[in-house]
């Protein structure tokens, strides 16, 4: 057997959760790939949630998703993760099946725009209180640089310390990678 590596566990562990129709949200939206697998995966009738601090990030991810015809269902805001329960439409609060935050930088971008530990935590927080009873955050956590490194421990001892009876709480990580590689923290909600 051969494990899955970080980003495909990921969409592993969000196809148990998702179905058509579903509310998600991608808090960094990076490049858009996670942003399109959630449109695909909530269909025309479900909706999307896309943040990200870069305006090229959303620029970038807006066109992959007409590039597959996948806009009708997002909404991208160019604002921090932390305002997510701003944004949202009143009607989706609680009903978020799925959502996924990559923190870090964005790949092949200005290495020196992170996410922030205190953003992170607040939208982490605020995240919890919008997941339907089922839903799943994930976390993936990048530690290899000095910012990534302090926001990984502030984001894994909050999860660590959520009570067992509202959540569960999985780590999945190569312990046996060199260089702090990422790893992911996913979030369940009883």
């Amino acid at each position: 057997m051969t494990l899955e590596r970080i980003l495909p566990f990921t969409r592993t562990l969000l196809n148990d959760v998702l179905t058509e129709g579903d509310v998600t949200i991608d808090g960094t939206c990076g490049n858009g790939h996670d942003t399109l697998f959630l449109a695909k995966s909530v269909g025309k009738m479900g909706k999307v949630y896309g943040f990200d601090i870069q305006k090229g990030a959303l620029e970038s991810t807006y066109q992959r998703l007409l590039d597959a015809e996948q806009t009708a269902q997002v909404i991208l805001t160019h604002a921090s993760h932390a305002t997510v329960k701003d944004v949202m439409d009143p009607e989706d609060i609680g009903k978020v099946s799925g959502a996924i935050f990559n923190l870090g930088y964005l790949p092949g971008g200005d290495k020196s725009i992170v996410t922030k530990p205190e953003e992170t935590l607040q939208a982490v927080t605020d995240m919890l209180a919008l997941l339907r009873s089922g839903g799943l955050l994930i976390l993936v956590v990048y530690p290899g640089h000095p910012e990534g490194k302090i926001e990984s421990e502030m984001v894994t001892d909050f999860a660590s310390d959520l009570s067992q009876s509202d959540f569960q709480v999985l780590k999945y990580q190569f312990i046996n990678q060199i260089n702090e590689p990422p790893y992911i923290l996913a979030i369940s909600k009883k």
